[in-house]
């Protein structure tokens, strides 16, 4: 009785913004953050085109997880019962049409605004967004979602990471800069933990309903390994942006994240289920300390 209450008492708007996942956009925030700081640090940062390559990036993030949200519940990996937060599908707090034309609004948003960075770019940018976006779809939808195959990893490193830092600095620059190439891997890295977590929190129910993440596919003991391999190489990185791009100490500013890093490494090997949940809110924040204290050591 009191769980119908509570969700009969969700507003449509509350649905939506439950469906978009605010937790989940630092993830498109940070790589272009660390993209503008490196275009501004070589005299060629451009406002408007950094405003409208974060704009398509949020709405690819949240276009993403609408697509997300609708193909769990269609694949029945999401049920009413689940370890992670309420999705609204599952939940009937927003119906599979009304998912569909918010897909396809979000998208179709994002590739208009998108249009404008081919403009001053050239096609390369709309191969760009056009790629980003199917990755998008392609994440959790259509004969091989890649969240269902061991390949969510690596999509999530290439489209967070790489192009996202490096696109954000090519719409800016005109050009691929190596400087934004290993600033991208940090970056790339930490988001991904994000999803790390969440896939080993998950990995049973996944098991159950057929969905092969890494974390089913190679075992806890690789997640757990792969979590503390792309803390290291996201602090390791730091020497050689130092070392070869530039020769200041200031580079070294997210180190000041280091403590927490450390702590949710205890937490991966310690806690389990629904515990993980605060490891996961955690592992984001520090995806997003991270990037905010790399862009600033950037600038400075």
């Amino acid at each position: 009785m009191t769980n119908t209450t509570t969700t009969n008492s969700i507003t449509k708007f509350d649905a939506w913004m439950m469906a978009a996942r605010p937790r989940t956009l630092p993830a498109a925030l940070v790589p272009v953050l660390v993209g503008s700081s490196i275009a501004v640090q070589d005299g060629k940062f451009k406002p408007l085109a950094a405003i409208i390559a974060l704009i398509c990036a949020l709405l690819i993030q949240i276009g993403t997880n609408f697509v997300n949200d609708l193909y769990d519940f269609l694949h029945g990996t999401d049920k009413k019962d689940r370890v992670g937060p309420k999705r609204v599908v599952t939940a009937g707090l927003i119906s599979i049409t009304e998912i569909k034309i918010g897909i396809i609004a979000v998208f179709v948003l994002s590739f208009v605004f998108g249009m404008y960075l081919v403009y001053i770019t050239g096609w390369e940018v709309l191969l760009l967004g056009v790629v980003s976006i199917l990755a998008g779809i392609a994440y959790t939808a259509g004969p091989f979602p890649l969240a269902y195959n061991g390949l969510g990893d690596i999509a999530s490193f290439l489209f967070f990471g790489l192009v996202g830092t490096i696109g954000t600095y090519y719409v800016q620059a005109g050009e691929v800069s190596a400087f934004a190439f290993w600033s991208s891997i940090p970056v790339g890295a930490l988001i991904t933990n994000i999803l790390v977590v969440n896939n080993y929190r998950d990995r049973e129910e996944d098991q159950l309903n057929g969905k092969n993440t890494l974390a089913v596919l190679l075992g806890v003991k690789f997640a757990r390994f792969q979590y503390v391999v792309f803390m290291l190489v996201s602090y390791a990185i730091l020497l050689v942006v130092y070392f070869t791009y530039k020769n200041s100490v200031w580079v070294f500013l997210p180190m000041l994240s280091l403590p927490l890093s450390v702590k949710l490494v205890k937490m991966v090997f310690t806690l389990q289920g629904s515990e993980l949940n605060k490891t996961l809110e955690l592992t984001a924040k520090l995806s997003a300390l991270y990037g905010l204290l790399f862009a600033a050591g950037i600038l400075i």
